[in-house]
């Protein structure tokens, strides 16, 4: 196990022919055997190398459309076999078996297929036997063999060799053997996902989970922390897929916190007009609409000016020039887009620590996917919370029925109280959100919270009184008694909407007919833990 293993054969069978010719002359080069199949021999003649087709090792033609090339005692036994055992190289020698020291394989892109919304027929065929079959053969006998899963370790392959003229060494192929395995995990991982889906088993009695590292990062929540950075291989836009821009590495709680200001922003859409978010510790701390980006800012930013320092900033629509002027007055870590205007971009150049994130895109808030979280012993997953109320499905409950600006009000808070932690409490005024009490364990505590922070920017702008004054407020859960909704009419809030469903319902309806507040049940209820 702790030899160097000189690489004289290797077999190639890749699906992505992306650095195939460079790494097949470069093996060549080096004196290497080359064994192949299919697209993957044909590539590499017509590149002007010298090729053997397995069905020449084998003495078995390609079958069945392909699906039988490489299932083959004489493939199998070139992988398996260890070379320092006497009765296996006997073997080899009884029935003409050649070692196979590299294996180079990637698989039937699977999840590119699923991707683009092929049907369950077309699926099924891109599901790769022969190719996991070989890697797993090749990661158990990594003692002897190399296996290659990945684009990006061909130069690493390479590189080894020349360290060890011409061979590899143990822990090279340690490590190669332990991404092997984890890309046929992944694998098998998003065939058995799309396997439940497509035939309808919503809570599978096993469930597979896999990632690709995109990133190792300094440290995770706190210093001590380790932590990396995992994408899941699907195309919502959002900061796993965004391009940066400039700027140092997200951290980890960059990550976090702009995923869900990216998330928040995209309930409002574009068409509607602009829209901004200003995220810290993963609650908004400002939320607005406006007749520009630029006004949007503004008016989230006078929400909680004193929270958005050091925040997370999305925006809704191409980032302009303007706006990116009144970003850059303060200290801002994340600035996410789905566009961001060159010019826009050359007003944060100066700022170096500032981390500008390009999405290309807003995610679907109504896209049907599912959350994971880890617990001691295992996990819980669910469906993302994609609920959503129109105007058509809010009951009134009270005596005074609300007017059509505080209706508009009432749907745009019940939009952030979505992304707010719970007990979520949040105030609008025209279009914008001026108090939100978010992660109390009283509901009527984030009340008072988010009521005194409308309070404290009153008195930073020079306000007469506090802009819950004349606001309306969202709950993201039923009022349990009618504390917190008299708290919010103290405030100044003169309509309500919350899911309703408390056994002191109409304790609280009488209870806002007495202060002249109307109210509205939306019937879904948005935690957020």
């Amino acid at each position: 196990m702790s030899e160097n293993r000189p690489i004289r054969r290797a077999l190639l069978s890749v699906s992505d022919k992306e650095g195939l010719v460079d790494l097949g002359r470069a093996l060549a080069a080096r004196g290497v055997e080359l064994l192949s199949t299919g697209g993957t021999a044909h590539t590499l003649r017509q590149a002007g190398l010298e090729v053997i087709d397995v069905s020449e090792v084998t003495g078995f033609p390609e079958m069945m459309d392909g699906r039988v090339k490489t299932l083959h005692p004489k493939v199998h036994g070139g992988l398996l076999a260890l070379r320092d055992n006497d009765e296996h190289v006997a073997a080899m020698t009884e029935h003409g078996i050649v070692e196979i020291d590299l294996l180079v394989v990637n698989l039937y892109p699977f999840e590119a297929t699923v991707a683009k919304g092929a049907d369950y027929d077309t699926c099924i065929e891109n599901i790769d036997i022969g190719g996991p079959a070989m890697i797993r053969a090749a990661a158990k006998n990594h003692a002897f063999v190399s296996v290659v899963v990945d684009v990006e370790d061909y130069e690493k392959l390479l590189g080894d060799m020349d360290q060890h003229d011409g061979a590899t060494c143990p822990k090279f192929r340690r490590k190669l053997a332990q991404t092997a395995y984890a890309r046929t995990a992944a694998y098998d991982a998003a065939v058995s996902t799309w396997m439940a889906n497509a035939i309808g088993i919503e809570n599978p009695r096993r469930r597979a989970v896999a990632g690709t590292l995109a990133q190792t990062m300094r440290y995770g929540e706190n210093p001590h922390q380790k932590a990396a950075f995992y994408k899941d291989g699907s195309d919502r836009p959002g900061v796993a897929t965004a391009k940066q821009l400039q700027g140092k590495e997200l951290s980890y709680n960059n990550i976090n916190d702009t995923d869900a200001a990216f998330e928040l922003v995209a309930e409002f859409d574009p068409a509607d007009g602009p829209a901004v978010a200003i995220i810290k510790h993963a609650n908004p701390c400002g939320v607005a609409r406006g007749a520009t980006l630029k006004e949007a800012y503004s008016r989230a930013f006078d929400c909680d000016r004193t929270s958005a320092f050091g925040g997370i900033i999305a925006l809704n629509q191409t980032l302009d020039v303007e706006t990116a002027k009144v970003i850059s007055e303060i200290f801002t870590e994340v600035v996410i887009a789905p566009q961001i205007d060159p010019e826009a971009a050359e007003i944060f150049a100066k700022k170096k620590n500032l981390r500008l994130l390009e999405t290309g895109g807003l995610p679907d808030p109504r896209a049907v996917a599912q959350t994971i979280r880890q617990v001691s012993g295992g996990y819980l997953v669910q469906d993302k919370d994609t609920g959503h109320v129109s105007l058509e499905d809010l009951k009134v409950v009270t005596k005074r029925a609300p007017s059509e600006e505080e209706l508009k009000d009432l749907l745009f808070a019940w939009k952030v109280a979505k992304h707010v932690k719970s007990n979520a409490i949040v105030y609008v005024k025209d279009g914008a959100t001026v108090g939100v009490g978010a992660g109390q364990m009283s509901r009527v505590d984030s009340t008072r919270i988010a009521a005194r922070k409308s309070e404290d920017m009153a008195a930073e702008l020079g306000l007469s009184e506090p802009l819950t004054k004349g606001s309306v407020v969202a709950s993201d859960a039923f009022f349990p008694f009618p504390d917190g909704l008299l708290t919010a009419a103290e405030a100044g809030a003169t309509a309500v909407i919350q899911p309703g469903g408390s056994m002191r319902d109409d304790q609280v309806i009488a209870a806002a007919d007495e202060a002249g507040i109307a109210m509205v049940f939306s019937g879904m209820r948005h935690f957020r833990h």
